[in-house]
């Protein structure tokens, strides 16, 4: 089984365009690399404390040099929309997990997705912005993701909903906060169950933002 971080490369002026501004692109690309440092090891806990074989990878778009660690596999993302890299993704990797890279503070909840898959089912956590921050299938079938909108504010209700149409059964993780905008980096920023790393760059971020404004 597969626990798989999908991420892109964190290059100033290709990440978190959307907080550009207030943020700097040098900025934006602070706060992804801090969330994808955080990410990763987070699920290293997890792993750690996993049962049975659970093999993490880094499903990634760029170079991935500088983000190879021990006991992670990388492998290059495929296909031109997010679905289309998410059922390539799956495709690739067979049941598992995929998670985006901001959302550290909740992935300790993952052990459910895994729990869901052994049983056989699947499992989807919803984000603030209308997407998803993770998606499990504990059986793969490409399907799942035809038709589903990526990036707009029902994205999420639309993926379950599709799973939902296949006849799947679905277990619900918890509800989640990424990065789309300032207020989140703020949000970020004071949120003691943040990670370490996101928090602390979010806090800077936010002064120096700050301090320009004023």
């Amino acid at each position: 089984m597969h626990l798989t971080v999908i991420a892109k490369q964190p290059r100033a002026g290709f990440v978190k365009t959307r907080l550009c501004p207030p943020c700097t692109p040098d900025e934006a690309a602070a706060l992804a690399t801090a969330a994808l440092t955080d990410t990763l090891d987070q699920i290293d806990v997890l792993a750690a404390h996993s049962k049975g074989d659970l093999t993490r990878v880094l499903l990634f778009d760029g170079d991935a040099s500088a983000w190879v660690r021990p006991g992670w596999q990388v492998v290059v993302q495929r296909g031109g929309g997010l679905d289309e890299r998410l059922a390539h993704g799956f495709d690739d990797l067979g049941p598992g997990v995929i998670v985006g890279m901001e959302t550290p503070h909740v992935v300790a909840s993952l052990g459910r997705s895994l729990e869901a898959i052994r049983a056989g089912g699947d499992s989807i956590g919803l984000a603030s912005d209308g997407g998803y921050w993770a998606i499990a299938l504990g059986r793969v079938d490409r399907r799942v993701f035809d038709g589903v909108p990526m990036s707009t504010s029902h994205t999420g209700l639309a993926q379950l909903r599709q799973l939902y149409s296949h006849g799947r059964a679905v277990h619900r993780l918890p509800f989640a906060r990424d990065l789309d905008t300032f207020d989140d980096v703020i949000d970020a920023a004071r949120r003691t169950q943040c990670t370490a790393t996101l928090r602390a760059v979010a806090s800077d971020v936010a002064a120096r933002v700050h301090r320009r404004a004023v």
